[in-house]
C-alpha cells in the first residue's frame, strides 16, 4: 500500500498531469480489503507477444484514469478498454462496438461520457454504447496521442494528434455534421501532451517545437531551451505552487512563469531518454525514463542526496513504463510493459486480474 505520507495527504486539491479531478466518492479506500473482481471478458485478445501472460489486466496499460463514479479505467494496447469497479474487471473491445482494440488516451466530460484516444480517432462510450469519431467527423487526422485528450473547465474537449489539435462542438454533433475541427491557432504539430493549469490556459507539449501555452486568445511558445523541443513523451504537470513542469529530452525543467531549471542525471534523476512526469498530490514528482522511475522530492534543496531516488526493475518495476496516475484515494498506478503495477513505500508490486489490488 502507499505510505503513509501520501494517505494523510491524499485529499489535498492538485491539478498534475496524472490524474482526474479528485471527486468526494472514492471507490477504492485505503487499507481496505478488496476482494478478486469478477473478470468479463468475451474476447480473445490479439497475440500481443509469444510469452504474454494472460493473468495479467494486459501486457501494456497506455493509459490509466479514474472516472466520477470512482472506477478506474486502463487503455491497453491489444485489449481496448478495461475498467476496475472493485467487484468486476470488464474488458471493452470489439464485441462492445469498440472496434479499435488500442487506447492511447481517457478522459470523463461533465455529462458522463467517457472518451478514448486510438490510432483510430476517437471513441465516446455513453455507458451503453461506444460511438467512432473519424475523417467523416472532421477528425482528419486519427492517430491520437498518449495524454491527448483533455476535458477542460468549461467542458470543452481537446483532441492532441500527430498532426496538430482538434477540438469537438457538440452542437454541430447533434446537427449530424462534422463535430471536430482543427485548432488553427496551432500548427499541425506533433501534440504529445495537453493540460489545463489552475488559472485555465491550455499547454500543449509537442515533439519538436517545445510547449506551447494557449490563454484563451494568444498562443505562446517557450521553447527557448535547448532540449526542450525533444520532449517526446510528452510530460505536463503542474504543482501546487503553480509551477509548470516538463520533460526533456536528457531531463526535466521547472518553469514559474519567467524562467526554466533544469534538472538531469548530475543532480541525481536516473535514466538518460524521459519519458513522462506526474506530480502526486504531497507535492512528490515522478519521473520515467528507459531503465528507470525516479521519486523527486523538491522540498529538498540540492545537491540533498535524499531528493532523488532511483528505481530499477531490480525493485519490481518492469523497466518501460508508459502511464503514471494517481487515484482519488492517493493510490499510485503505473502502467508499464509487463501489465499494472502499485508501490508499496518501498518495492513496486505487480497487480495481476486476481490482484492484489
Amino acid at each position: 500500500m502507499p505510505p503513509t505520507k501520501t494517505l494523510l495527504l491524499s485529499f489535498l486539491l492538485l491539478l498534475t498531469s496524472c490524474k482526474g479531478q479528485v471527486k468526494t466518492n472514492p471507490i477504492i479506500a485505503p487499507n481496505s480489503p478488496r476482494p478478486f473482481p469478477r473478470v468479463i471478458k468475451n474476447f480473445k485478445a490479439a497475440a500481443l507477444a509469444p510469452d504474454f501472460d494472460t493473468t495479467l489486466v494486459s501486457q501494456y496499460i497506455r493509459s490509466i484514469f479514474q472516472d466520477s463514479k470512482g472506477n478506474l479505467w486502463f487503455g491497453t494496447l491489444g485489449e481496448g478498454a478495461v475498467r476496475y469497479d472493485v467487484k468486476t474487471l470488464t474488458y471493452f473491445s470489439k464485441p462492445d462496438g469498440f472496434v479499435n482494440n488500442t487506447v492511447y488516451a481517457i478522459n470523463e466530460d461533465k455529462n458522463g461520457n467517457m472518451w478514448f484516444g486510438t490510432d483510430q480517432g476517437v471513441y465516446k462510450y455513453d455507458g451503453k454504447t461506444f460511438r467512432n469519431y473519424s475523417q467523416k467527423d472532421g477528425l482528419e487526422h486519427l492517430d491520437i496521442t498518449r495524454k491527448g485528450i483533455l476535458v477542460d473547465k468549461s467542458g470543452s474537449i481537446w483532441v492532441g494528434t500527430h498532426q496538430g489539435v482538434y477540438r469537438y462542438d457538440p452542437a454541430a454533433d447533434q446537427k449530424g455534421v462534422p463535430s471536430f475541427s482543427l485548432f488553427q491557432k496551432l500548427p499541425p504539430l506533433n501534440i504529445t501532451g495537453i493540460l489545463e493549469d489552475k488559472s485555465g490556459n491550455i499547454w500543449f507539449a509537442t515533439s519538436s517545437k517545445g510547449v506551447f501555452r494557449y490563454d484563451g486568445k494568444t498562443i505562446t511558445n517557450i521553447g527557448e531551451k535547448e532540449a526542450l523541443g525533444d520532449n517526446y513523451a510528452g510530460g505536463l504537470a503542474q504543482d501546487a505552487a503553480g509551477n509548470l513542469w516538463f520533460t526533456m529530452k536528457n531531463g526535466i525543467c521547472k518553469y514559474d512563469g519567467k524562467a526554466l531549471t533544469e534538472y538531469s542525471a548530475k543532480d541525481g534523476l536516473g535514466g538518460t531518454e524521459i519519458w513522462g512526469i506526474c506530480i502526486e498530490q504531497s507535492g512528490i514528482i515522478w519521473v520515467t525514463a528507459r531503465g528507470s522511475t525516479t521519486r523527486f522530492d523538491p522540498s529538498l534543496a540540492l545537491p540533498d542526496p535524499k531528493a532523488f531516488k532511483v528505481f530499477t526493475p531490480t525493485d519490481g518495476l518492469n523497466c518501460c513504463v508508459q502511464s503514471m496516475y494517481q487515484d482519488q484515494s492517493g493510490n499510485m498506478w503505473w502502467g508499464a510493459g509487463q501489465g499494472l503495477y502499485r508501490f508499496d513505500g518501498v518495492k513496486f508490486y505487480q497487480v495481476k486480474q486476481a490482484g492484489p489490488w
